[in-house]
C-alpha cells in the first residue's frame, strides 16, 4: 500500500490499457445479467443510433478502477468510486477471426492523485479513461483509505 506521507497532489499513480472484445462482452453479460442487445447485436445497436456494439458502461467503469486497486494493493481500500459516462465504447466485430483471439478495443487509463485528506488519510485518485483519444468517462474519481 502506498505511504500517505509521500503522496503529492498531481502525482501520477500509473497507466494501463485494457482491451475489450465481443467475447468479453458476452462473458460480462452472463456475469452481470445485462443482456441488452446493444452489447452483442450489431444490427440492433445501429438501428437505435449507436455506431455498433458497445461495451457495458459498468464493464468500462469496473475495468478503469482496477488501476487504483492495483496501486493501493488492496481493493478494499477503495472506499468510494464514481464517474459520469460520456461516450460509448465501440467494440468492433472481429471480422471472421476467432472472437476470443481478437484483441479488441483499447481502453486507455491513467491515474493521478487529485486530492489528499490528511485528517482522514485518504487520497482521491482522478482517472482519465479514453478510447482513441476520446474520453469515455469523466469525473472518474476513486477515494482510497491509506
Amino acid at each position: 500500500m502506498p505511504d500517505f506521507d509521500t503522496l503529492e497532489k498531481g502525482q501520477p499513480i500509473g497507466t494501463t490499457t485494457i482491451f475489450v472484445n465481443r467475447a468479453d462482452l458476452v462473458r460480462y453479460a452472463g456475469a452481470s445479467g445485462d443482456f441488452n442487445p446493444i452489447h452483442w447485436n450489431e444490427r440492433f445497436a445501429t438501428e437505435v443510433g449507436l455506431p455498433g456494439v458497445i461495451a457495458h458502461g459498468m464493464f468500462t467503469m469496473g475495468s478503469a478502477v482496477q488501476l487504483v486497486s492495483d496501486w493501493a494493493g488492496n481493493p478494499g481500500a477503495v472506499i468510494d468510486y464514481q464517474t459520469r459516462f460520456t461516450k460509448p465504447v465501440p467494440v468492433a466485430d472481429p471480422a471472421g477471426s476467432n472472437p476470443s483471439d481478437f484483441e479488441g478495443t483499447a481502453i486507455e487509463i491513467a491515474g493521478t492523485i487529485g486530492a489528499l485528506d490528511a485528517e482522514a488519510r485518504t487520497a482521491r485518485v482522478d482517472l482519465t479513461v479514453s478510447v482513441d483519444g476520446t474520453k469515455v468517462l469523466v469525473k472518474a474519481q476513486a477515494v482510497v483509505q491509506l
